[in-house]
């Protein structure tokens, strides 16, 4: 039977400073390069045919740390940018804090957590909600991942807190109003055990 697991990225730079990174390419915090290797050494045991990552740095570093610890090699790796987290607008490198002072607490947290409304556009015009996020997310998934799971290899995914709640909540049927409470912690793996037809038999985080 086929493992999925999930791991959101290490607490990167911006996320220690508290602020909206989406797609700007901040490396991992000291403490993110702590967490990383703590997911390692916590799939010790795993086997793993593919793992798959995003295009940027902080979701990279976690699995090449990951692998390090855990001692995998031989496994191919596959970057894509379907799987970067979603993009911020004109908030991304803004504090939250300050960002929250100056728009309501509610509203900041609609648009960190909400299903379809994205965050105000930056200067390109441009801004994802999680709905536009799991609009790139999921074709990936089903045409990459999902496929390889169905052979029943086991597949390890490092990727971002949104492009992974967009996963999550394909994955676990979740509602508009579940996601909106659903927080991937960093570096804590979740693993999914499943059949055949990829429907989840168990899941579990590996605290």
């Amino acid at each position: 039977m086929p493992t999925l697991i999930l791991v959101r990225h290490g607490q990167s730079q911006w996320n220690l400073e508290n602020r909206f990174t989406g797609w700007v390419d901040v490396p991992l915090s000291e403490l993110g390069e702590k967490e990383a290797r703590a997911a390692g050494e916590k799939l010790k045991g795993y086997r793993f045919n593919v793992a798959f990552t995003s295009a940027l740095q902080r979701a990279q570093r976690t699995l090449a740390l990951i692998f390090q610890v855990a001692g995998f090699k031989d496994i191919p790796v596959y970057m894509d940018q379907a799987l970067n987290e979603r993009h911020y607008g004109s908030l991304q490198g803004l504090n939250k804090a300050e960002t929250a002072k100056k728009y309501g607490e509610e509203q900041v947290k609609i648009w960190r957590r909400s299903y379809d409304v994205p965050p105000p556009k930056d200067g390109t015009g441009y801004s994802e909600s999680l709905k536009d996020t799991a609009a790139r997310t999921l074709p990936y998934y089903d045409s990459r991942i999902a496929p390889r799971l169905r052979q029943g290899e086991n597949v390890l995914v490092a990727a971002h807190g949104n492009s992974l709640r967009s996963i999550v909540m394909h994955l676990e049927n979740l509602s508009k109003e579940q996601v909106l409470e659903l927080n991937l912690e960093t570096g804590v793996p979740r693993v999914y055990e499943m059949d055949k037809d990829l429907k989840i038999l168990s899941r579990k985080d590996l605290q």
